[in-house]
């Protein structure tokens, strides 16, 4: 067999492996089951206690001194959304309109609301489960709430999900994402720059930053990722306010359609209420990673005196990713009509088209592009940080300077190689990591319900 042949079979193999573990019958459900377990259990904290996740994290920008940590409570959120915001917020939300239709918006909301619970447990067993490395580094996550909640006989899972974190950090966290950034600016600036000389000024900015640990990680996370949310929300905004008349239509197609499933229309072929839900669902998840257990690593490095308050901050990475950013993306896209257009032929092609019919001068295709950019960049950084944790899990200190330098010698890979088996086995093990994370919030979760009801039945914390 020709090595080209083998690799097309392998990858054939690993994307139908991947697809069964995201499908119908393995990790959607189990995600969702879990998601309304914790969201019943936490009696509704994701609508309840919104407005207060919003004023801890005003309050989150600086920390008390006596706290420990590593990072202020804001910017453990900022680069825990630097990963979660990603391009599947435009072109992941483009593919399930593109198969779904507009109703598949309304699951990727339905999901998010419970996806909100999930991560308040993730990011509040990070806190209470985290360890204190030689070297004074915070580190947490799935295999420490794990190995230290569940007890010594689960070490075994603690393990596997760490491994399972390195290879998806070098996949979907790595090479994929460098690969996205290639391809949108070569798409417009592929006159002037070529892809070699992308890939090492790529190299060298990755290199500045993260060569710097999770500190400097963190510093510029707290910068990039509300100025690049705010670039793309604020011309998302402009789209709809000088569409207005088109935006109340807009949300009837999604709700009139969000039980029913929609007919075919132009170039759409129409979809049935499974493929919507399945479609809206699935994007929906993969968005804002609820319930992946990457996230926790991340919150696990907050600078904070109780569990329960970076819990809360936690449980904004899906409201802003997905009810906010998402949405932006799926509101300009119906708005458009261009879901409808038979020249459409790619996620990726529907939400620039959309972008750049909706705004003048062409600045809807930049606008899209740089966001694209920058959410693939911001998702290096953050995933940087879930890789090299998984790795100090593994091996102790000594592997996270090793690690960070074999991760910035990865990125031109990205840039330069054709990533087929690459992106296949991202999703595979990205999905992997789910499952042991999933096993221990459900074994874990009477910790989590009890000290939220102690968390607020004590009036100091209110403050």
């Amino acid at each position: 067999m020709k090595p080209s042949s083998l690799l097309e079979t392998l990858t054939a193999f690993i994307d139908q492996l991947s697809g069964y573990v995201w499908g119908p019958y393995v990790l959607i459900p189990l995600l969702l089951l879990v998601g309304v377990y914790l969201t019943i259990g936490l009696e509704f904290i994701s609508v309840m206690k919104l407005a207060h996740s919003f004023a801890v994290m005003w309050r989150g920008r600086h920390h008390h001194p006596e706290h420990k940590g590593e990072l202020t409570p804001f910017r453990a959120l900022m680069t825990s959304l630097a990963a979660t915001v990603g391009t599947g917020n435009i072109v992941g939300v483009a593919t399930a309109i593109l198969l779904g239709g507009p109703g598949a918006v309304f699951w990727m909301w339905m999901t998010a609301l419970i996806g909100m619970a999930t991560k308040f447990c993730e990011a509040t067993l990070a806190v209470k489960y985290r360890e204190v490395t030689p070297s004074g580094s915070f580190v947490g996550g799935p295999m420490y709430y794990i190995k230290n909640g569940l007890g010594p006989k689960w070490r075994w899972m603690a393990t596997l999900f760490a491994v399972f974190g390195v290879v998806a950090s070098f996949g979907i966290g790595n090479m994929t994402q460098a690969n996205a950034v290639a391809a949108n600016v070569l798409n417009v600036a592929g006159d002037v720059l070529t892809p070699e000389f992308l890939a090492f000024l790529l190299l060298i900015l990755t290199a500045s930053i993260l060569i710097g640990g999770v500190k400097r990680i963190g510093a510029v996370t707290g910068r990039l990722v509300p100025f690049m949310a705010i670039l793309y929300v604020i011309g998302g905004l402009y789209i709809l306010i000088t569409h207005f008349s088109a935006v109340p239509a807009a949300f009837a197609s999604i709700f009139s359609s969000a039980l029913t499933g929609h007919a075919a229309v132009g170039g759409f072929a129409g979809s049935t209420l499974a493929m919507m839900i399945r479609y809206g669902v699935a994007r929906g998840l993969f968005s804002n990673e609820a319930g992946l257990g990457s996230s926790p690593i991340a919150h696990a490095t907050a600078i904070v005196r109780h569990p329960v308050k970076q819990g809360l901050l936690g449980m904004l990475d899906p409201f802003l990713d997905t009810i906010v950013v998402c949405s932006i993306t799926a509101l300009v896209i119906l708005v458009s009509g261009q879901w409808t257009s038979t020249g459409i032929d790619s996620a990726g092609t529907l939400a620039a088209t959309a972008f750049d019919a909706t705004m003048p001068g062409g600045f809807g295709k930049w606008l899209v592009t740089v966001s694209l950019t920058l959410f693939a960049f911001s998702t290096i950084l953050g995933w940087c940080v879930y890789g090299e944790r998984c790795a100090i899990y593994l091996f102790g200190d000594k592997a996270a300077l090793p690690f960070r330098i074999i991760f910035t010698l990865v990125v031109p890979v990205g840039v330069l190689a054709k990533l087929s088996l690459v992106w296949a086995l991202s999703d595979l093990f990205n999905g992997l990591m789910a499952i042991p994370n999933l096993v221990a919030l459900l074994l874990l979760s009477p910790v989590v319900f009890k000290m939220t009801k102690e968390f607020f039945d004590d009036p100091k914390n209110l403050e």
